[in-house]
């Protein structure tokens, strides 16, 4: 398939990070679609706030594109490829997902199987408005063709091979310390406070006018907004490791903390520290 057969791109779904990937395509000459069936109202209003065309259901989505590029919570990613599947499509296949880049080889043989082009992407960054920010990373015989999608920014690509998983194996090894680290640094919060040594820890932490501490409540606080999609990013870390023969167990201690703020999902404000390590604790 050829560049310049290209207009009309389907992106599934457009969320914070969904929107921004859709606008650069936008940015760079493409028909973005959308479907609008079963999403939520915050969805609706951001496809509409930046004129994604709405082809209501994923099989007119499927029929009406060329290309698809999926940009979803990673444990949805399988059941997501799988339904376009179900639609016939042929077209070009963009999985921009955190996923092992194991399941990104899997999904790759079951697309080419039905005729469809399948490239591996990873993002870095948060929602890419900005030039040099956000990094989609690409994989695969035809990812030069994908990253012509993208060309006119702000969201940067890198091709960085030709097999499938290499693009999902750097997400992965990038997140592993990035959202593990943050994981880990919440945990440590959360049993100093349990064991009465908070305060004199965070004490340490500043000795010399370091501002650890302070960053580390901030961190830990904020992340609780997303705490939800990040669990399933670490299972997908835990798995990537645990297919080369290292220990998983880190990062599914990092799914079960990021599960434990789950619910502050839809908090209207960051919550309070104490708040957060009372999660944590079961209080």
């Amino acid at each position: 398939m050829q560049k310049e057969t290209i207009q009309k791109i389907g992106i599934i779904s457009p969320g914070a990070m969904g929107i921004s990937v859709a606008a650069t395509m936008q940015r760079s000459g493409f028909e973005v679609y959308w479907a609008s069936a079963g999403r939520s109202a915050d969805s609706v209003a951001r496809a509409e706030a930046h004129n994604l065309i709405d082809a209501e259901t994923v099989a007119n989505l499927c029929a009406t594109c060329e290309v698809i590029v999926s940009v979803c919570p990673p444990h949805t990613a399988v059941s997501v490829a799988e339904k376009v599947l179900t639609t016939g499509f042929s077209g070009v296949y963009l999985d921009a997902n955190a996923i092992a880049p194991q399941k990104a080889v899997h999904m790759a043989e079951r697309m080419a199987a039905a005729g469809v082009i399948f490239v591996d992407g990873g993002i870095i960054g948060g929602p890419a408005w900005e030039p040099q920010r956000t990094w989609l990373y690409l994989s695969g015989e035809q990812a030069e063709l994908v990253a012509s999608f993208f060309a006119k920014g702000p969201l940067e690509t890198a091709v960085i091979g030709d097999q499938i998983g290499q693009a999902s194996a750097l997400k992965m090894c990038f997140a592993a310390y990035t959202k593990g680290s943050t994981a880990l640094l919440s945990m440590i919060l959360a049993g100093a406070e349990a064991l009465g040594v908070r305060a004199n820890l965070e004490e340490q932490w500043s000795r010399g006018g370091s501002d650890f501490a302070e960053q580390t409540q901030q961190r830990v606080c904020r992340v609780t907004a997303k705490a939800w999609r990040f669990e399933g990013e670490m299972h997908e870390i835990a798995a990537t490791f645990a297919g080369v023969g290292l220990p998983a167990g880190f990062h599914e201690a990092a799914a079960e903390v990021y599960q434990r703020l789950g619910h502050f999902k839809d908090a209207d404000e960051t919550p309070e520290l104490g708040e957060v390590l009372g999660s944590l604790l079961g209080e």
